[in-house]
């Protein structure tokens, strides 16, 4: 009590610490970053290796697997997965937790090291994973010529925008660009007596800039210059060319000609090349706001110089209009519930100047918890911003417990002070209690595994900031304006508080608990009620992240092997035809990435909208799939899923190929089973028939021919490569060489004539080629080869496949030497789930902990802890009714129940515990601290609640992530509220020992009444 004497009586120095913190917190806002998720090293790394032409298992043998050898000696690296290709080889690691930006550095250099032993190794690239999407800006240019529009994008656009300081990339797509072909005319060469490679080294040669030496002219000396570079395609056709007939043009020999390369202009929009797509990235010390402030203000200006005159451009999408929207939903929803929490308060206190005290705490505490997280330098993001939301509901608890404990000691006739002091005093245990409680549920946060757990972190530290802000709040400001402030006119307004409401619930609990049968009966009706609900958990849709971008989506089409570009163009158009007859789609962009198109969809906003956006998104997916009969697809699925990927991926584990795709075939038509799985396909689909060539050594050996010589002659038949560039107008123009021949197939290659010892003798003597299948792909988990099995989801959840997927992998009997197990989002499902469940156990038992040390008892704290388990009840009963995913957020919602639930509960037993020391008979000490603790509990429940409301009914940019959390404290709360007035009660009866000691204190009816008289 003393030190709320010495607070109450410093009124000035508490006063004008608020004010300070106000301005300070006001500062601190106007100075915090804004982003859509917060910007984190994760702790994983991608590490990419170019291999030129080094076939698929030489890629797997050689670069691959020696890697992998090397990053088992790393300690602190806890899985990897590694990927061969054609050329490429890749692998994704993943580092213990908070280990990423020490180990990147080791891995680097274990791989630069490993690396640099293997001449067909060209570049090698380690990148630590962070949650930044690398380009946030997105425009088209259109509206002109292409070499017009073109030549703005990298002559003008591309070149401003990479000066400014905000940015930090700019990509084009769809330039017009072009390449010059040389074709030989295998003929033309022969009769000629040419030989490819002199003719090729001729071009080089010629096409040529150096300074040759040093000539002195009177007494000066200068460089003399050589310059012989080819500017126009007139230079390369008029080559000239040495043979045994004299010298003749190239254009004599080969056709030359400037054609556009195949590749560049690959982007659509609705069906249309004729534009250039620009992606803008920025630094990783930039905002994505200040970003698109910067790159707005460039292309206004670019307009006011009219250096895009005839052009037009137009945004497609940038990043922070999502975080100013959601930013913007958020703050809203904050300002709505607060209000609400107000509107409540008043209508229960019914004094405006207790309204006025709580509403006032409502900023202090705001602006507190931003100097703190200024403080931390976290940005202003989605996760900060929900745990506002979280904190807006909760952190007027504390002061409307300490109001109203105040209150009621100015009803019962104390004087201002000593109401202060007895009333905050009286609750001060309780308070603390529960804030510790509500706190430690968070510690456990950090055991969630992965990347995904240390993004939960920081919505927890905000939360738990948010509350210690509250309660600093609570104890210091309510107290001081509560002393001067509240009013009470008559202390008889003590019997009229005890209406029909308090009537009927002091009957109900007195009934309930003068009979141990009938409190039993409470508790197994509770527990009855709790396993029929799960029941319910079927039925309640499942996933992982929910979607963070508003009216806009991404899908991948794998297309079939070998489609040519004129393929690709008819495709692109006829997905254009069919997105127009969407209604919600209002633009589409088709990416083109080889084997793969990447289809961007915006979608009609505002009162435009006719289908929700994940309506919209399936019946794309529906449209696209429908292609396939007719179309070179092979698969669609979304590519912007919260985590990426297919949502159904099993891998199956094994060394040879062949029993790993019988396995795959067998647990595909399994699949097929399952309702709500389609697109099933797996990585080995999409195989190469690759030719493999086998030397005769022995035949070579007595013709005298070597390896290198019968590369060569191959070489030279299937000539095809580049051979330096010329420039026009700034374009680098690469040069390509071919070679035509009349008939390019595996008998002509076999009876191609070679020069040998012996004279002139077919290569089949020396050679054969075998045919040899293999994956475009080839891919290992821990060193292990591994294949999967893929599928996406269509009208249907996660959860409810989940458990039908695992139901068909227990059913499947692998051969010895092999193992299938669920992987991607299934099995991030499955982590996440036991993640939260082991992080739910932890924080149980830190939450009984606090309160038997607060209560010394290790009895107590199990009576406020039944309403944990029970509370889960409301929480499917909310899920259920509204269906709302269970995902990461209403996971996240559910831990903090945990801690919120208990606040009311520990009121009440501590308030039960106060009068029992008092001497108040069981019986009689339950009754009156519930009918002491009802007020307030209702109260914070509805402020919770009230301030809950608006994220739970929010509609906006941040919906998919607030409405889960806010349902599950929503429905949690008012359900845990019946179990703390009528369940805790009933509990608190049956383990409590009935003492018959005489009251040694008045009860504080008899306390008033003395006062009255």
């Amino acid at each position: 009590m003393n030190i709320f004497k010495k607070i109450v009586e410093r009124k000035v120095l508490i006063l004008l610490t608020v004010i300070f913190i106000m301005i300070l917190g006001c500062y601190a806002l106007f100075n915090l970053d804004s982003e859509l998720t917060p910007e984190v090293g994760l702790d994983s790394a991608s590490i990419t290796i170019q291999a030129g032409d080094l076939n698929i298992t030489d890629v797997e043998q050689r670069i691959i697997t020696p890697l992998e050898q090397e990053l088992l000696e790393i300690e602190g690296i806890e899985t990897f997965e590694s990927t061969a290709r054609t050329g490429e080889g890749s692998v994704q690691v993943l580092f213990a937790s908070g280990r990423g930006g020490e180990l990147v550095k080791e891995v680097e250099s274990v791989v630069n090291t490993s690396m640099s032993q293997l001449p067909e190794v060209e570049s090698t690239k380690v990148v630590q994973s962070g949650t930044g999407t690398n380009y946030e800006f997105i425009m088209d240019i259109s509206g002109g010529d292409m070499n017009k529009i073109s030549s703005f994008a990298e002559n003008i656009l591309k070149p401003r925008l990479e000066e400014l300081p905000q940015v930090g990339d700019v990509a084009l797509a769809g330039i017009t660009k072009h390449k010059v072909n040389i074709i030989f005319n295998g003929k033309e060469m022969a009769q000629h007596s040419l030989d490819n490679l002199a003719v090729i080294d001729l071009i080089l040669q010629i096409n040529d800039e150096a300074v040759l030496g040093e000539i002195t002219d009177d007494g000066s000396e200068a460089a003399l210059h050589w310059n012989t570079r080819f500017t126009n395609i007139d230079d390369i056709k008029n080559i000239q060319v040495p043979s045994e007939n004299g010298n003749i043009s190239l254009k004599e020999i080969a056709d030359v000609a400037l054609e556009p390369l195949e590749n560049t202009s690959n982007v659509w929009k609705n069906g249309s090349k004729d534009f250039v797509l620009v992606q803008v990235a920025r630094p990783a010390d930039v905002s994505q706001l200040d970003m698109t402030n910067a790159v707005r203000d460039e292309l206004a200006e670019i307009s006011k110089e009219e250096l895009a005159e005839g052009i037009t451009l137009n945004e497609i999408v940038a990043h922070s209009d999502f975080v100013e929207d959601s930013m913007g939903d958020v703050t809203a929803n904050i300002l709505i519930g607060g209000i609400i929490a107000i509107v409540i308060l008043l209508l229960f206190l019914r004094n405006i100047r207790a309204t006025f005290i709580i509403g006032l705490s409502i900023p202090a505490s705001l602006l507190l918890t931003f100097v703190a997280v200024w403080l931390l330098d976290y940005s202003l993001n989605m996760l900060t911003l929900i745990g506002l939301g979280l904190g807006i509901g909760m952190m007027v608890d504390s002061s409307i417990v300490i109001l109203e404990s105040i209150y009621r000691k100015k009803e019962q006739g104390l004087s201002n002070l000593q109401a202060v002091l007895e009333g905050t005093t009286e609750v001060a245990g309780a308070i603390i209690a529960s804030i510790l409680t509500t706190i430690v549920v968070f510690v456990p946060i950090g055991l969630i595994g992965g990347d995904i757990g240390r993004m939960m972190i920081i919505l927890s530290v905000v939360v738990s900031i948010t509350l210690i802000s509250s309660v600093l709040v609570a104890f210091t400001l309510i107290p001081v304006l509560a002393e001067k402030l509240i009013k009470i006119r008559k202390p008889k307004r003590l019997k009229k508080r005890k209406n029909k409401i308090y009537n009927w619930y002091q009957s109900m609990l007195t009934w309930i608990i003068s009979k141990k049968r009938r409190s039993f009966a409470v508790v197994f009706i509770f527990i009855g009620v709790f396993f029929t609900s799960f029941l319910l958990v079927s039925k309640i849709p499942m996933s992982i992240m929910p979607d963070m971008f508003n009216r806009y989506t991404e899908i991948a089409v794998a297309l079939d092997n070998g489609v040519t570009n004129e393929e690709k163009q008819n495709l692109a158009e006829e997905i254009n035809e069919q997105l127009k007859t969407i209604y919600d789609v209002e633009a589409n962009y088709v990416l083109d990435q080889g084997n793969m198109f990447i289809i961007v969809a915006n979608m009609t906003k505002g009162n435009q909208i006719q289908q929700s956006q994940d309506k919209v998104t399936e019946e794309i997916l529906r449209t696209l799939r429908a292609l396939r009969e007719h179309e070179p697809i092979r698969n669609v699925q979304t590519a912007l899923t919260g985590v990426g990927g297919y949502p159904i991926q099993i891998n199956i584990s094994g060394k040879e190929f062949e029993e790993l795709e019988m396995m795959a075939n067998e647990i595909s038509e399994e699949l097929k089973t399952i309702d709500g799985i389609v697109e099933i396909t797996d990585s080995i689909e999409n195989a190469s028939n690759i030719k493999e060539i086998r030397l005769n050594k022995e035949a070579m050996e007595e013709d005298g021919l070597s390896e290198l010589q019968v590369k060569q002659e191959v070489e030279q038949y299937l000539l095809q490569k580049p051979i330096g560039e010329m420039v026009v107008n700034k374009e680098r123009i690469p040069i390509h060489v071919t070679v035509n021949q009349d008939n390019n197939t595996e008998n002509s290659l076999l009876d191609l004539k070679i020069s040998t010892l012996n004279g002139n003798k077919e290569l089949s003597n020396y050679i054969h080629l075998e045919n040899n299948n293999l994956p475009e792909t080839i891919t290992h988990t821990q060193g292990e080869r591994y294949i999967s099995v893929l599928a996406d989801i269509e009208d249907s959840d996660l959860g409810t496949i989940n458990r039908e997927v695992q139901e068909v992998i227990s059913n499947y009997e692998s051969p010895d030497g092999y193992s299938v197990s669920i992987a991607g989002e299934l099995e991030q499902q499955d982590d996440l789930l036991n993640d939260i469940i082991f992080v739910l156990v932890i924080s149980i038992f830190l939450v009984y902990f606090v309160m038997a040390v607060q209560f010394n008892h290790l009895g107590h704290p199990l009576i406020v802890l039944s309403a944990v388990p029970l509370s889960i009840i409301g929480v499917i009963l909310g899920l259920f009714i509204t269906q709302k995913d269970l995902n990461l957020m209403s996971g996240m919602g559910v831990i903090v129940l945990v801690g919120i639930v208990l606040n009311n509960a520990i009121l009440l037993v501590d308030r039960t515990n106060q009068l029992r020391k008092k001497g108040y008979p069981l019986d009689e000490a339950i009754v009156t601290a519930s009918e002491n603790r009802i007020r307030p509990i209702f109260m914070t429940t509805l402020t919770t609640v009230g301030a809950m409301l608006p994220l739970a009914l929010a509609t906006g940019m941040s919906a998919d992530y607030q409405a889960p959390l806010a349902t599950v404290i929503i429905s949690g709360m008012l359900f845990a509220t019946v179990i703390t007035l009528v369940l805790v009660p009933s509990i608190y009866k049956l383990i409590s020992k009935q003492k018959t000691r005489v009251r040694v204190e008045k009860s504080e009816e008899n306390l008033l009444q003395e006062e009255i008289n």
